[in-house]
């Protein structure tokens, strides 16, 4: 792995490696861009196969930041960072607290929320060692950010039926979801609630199964998920889920869920849907009400204007499949033009983020 010309290829200004042998972290922080603001994205911690797999998740996962914050209007840049090591086990205080020393190092310029594997509790271990960090439960913090991520991704699919279908009623709809953590339990709720036929299927079966006897869902194998006949299909757990061997497999009429970088190959898999005449919906686009309630925390929280934003996904979610349409391009190319126009935009005010922003709490 070249790691400049990786930098290089994704755009990013930053590539930060850090480590404390004695608390046992190995973490990456990657800052994409910060023409719009500070770059905001959790810490995903994860028991990678090797480095190099690491590096390219933080690479591609701050990226789709930069996209999401700018896509949702918000005056934030991307970043994303991974701490290398099983959340199951791996967990300690001094871990997390190594690894806020790690994210106040960088000046605000970087600012943390809770991801996948990290909790927070966690976030609240990274608390005592910076103020760079969002989703704290106490000092005027937002918590956790599931139910508004679940939240967006719910109104972004009723998008997507509105598209797909002439209605936005999923009444009757059948979708199968990949998955079974937070945002996607809290998905789960608004689809029944709804009156949706719900499958669901995690690599943790008791997990699935719990949820699918509290909402009355039905339990599936996770290598038969992606096979489900139905109308959605909502992968809700980790990238690049849309692939070579997937996607033929698919029995839906739309992608639609919250997991970061679904595509594994943006052209070549974007393409393969739009063939199959498959409604992809952006990843990032879709799951950003989770941003926007951390965001929320820097110029004080309000759960009322974050549940707001997180409904207008609905409303962008349609400007994105309009101007694909229009222009004859895939979904998420009309997705990173629409961020990009805002970008270029603001970059002939000021080229990137120098200064510290100051949470309220």
């Amino acid at each position: 792995m070249n790691f400049f010309s990786d930098l290089e290829g994704y755009g990013h200004e930053q590539l930060i490696f850090c480590s404390d042998p004695k608390s046992g972290l190995r973490a990456i922080i990657g800052i994409h861009n910060t023409v719009l603001g500070p770059a905001l994205g959790g810490t995903r911690m994860w028991a990678y196969n090797n480095d190099a797999e690491a590096i390219t998740d933080v690479l591609r996962l701050s990226r789709g930041m930069t996209y999401k914050a700018a896509v949702a209007g918000l005056n934030l840049g991307g970043g994303k960072a991974v701490i290398i090591g099983d959340s199951r086990t791996q967990k300690n205080e001094a871990l997390f607290r190594a690894y806020g020393r790690a994210v106040e190092s960088v000046g605000g310029r970087y600012i943390t929320a809770e991801d996948v594997g990290t909790t927070v509790r966690d976030m609240e271990w990274i608390r005592m060692e910076t103020e760079f960090v969002t989703g704290v439960s106490a000092l005027g913090g937002s918590g956790d950010p599931s139910p508004f991520t679940a939240y967006g991704v719910y109104n972004g699919i009723k998008a997507c039926a509105k598209k797909q279908f002439g209605t936005d009623s999923l009444a009757g709809r059948t979708v199968a979801v990949q998955g079974a953590g937070n945002v996607a339990t809290y998905l789960i709720g608004h689809l029944t609630k709804d009156g949706a036929k719900v499958y669901v299927s995690d690599i943790y079966a008791d997990k699935a199964q719990k949820i699918c006897a509290e909402y009355g869902a039905e339990f599936v194998e996770t290598d038969k998920i992606a096979s489900i006949d139905c109308d959605i299909f909502s992968p809700n757990a980790l990238g690049a889920i849309l692939n070579d061997t997937s996607i033929p497999e698919l029995k839906c009429s739309i992608v639609a869920g919250g997991a970061n970088n679904q595509l594994a190959n943006e052209k070549k898999h974007g393409e393969a849907l739009k063939a199959r005449g498959i409604l992809y919906a952006p990843d990032y686009v879709i799951n950003a009400g989770g941003l926007m309630n951390v965001a929320s925390e820097i110029d004080g929280y309000s759960k009322e204007g974050v549940l707001h934003q997180a409904e207008g996904i609905y409303d962008i979610m349609l400007r994105v499949f309009a101007m694909a349409e229009e222009r004859n391009i895939l979904n998420h190319e009309a997705s990173n033009l629409i961020a990009e126009q805002r970008i270029a935009a603001i970059a002939n005010i000021h080229s990137n983020y120098v200064g510290k922003p100051t949470i309220k709490r």
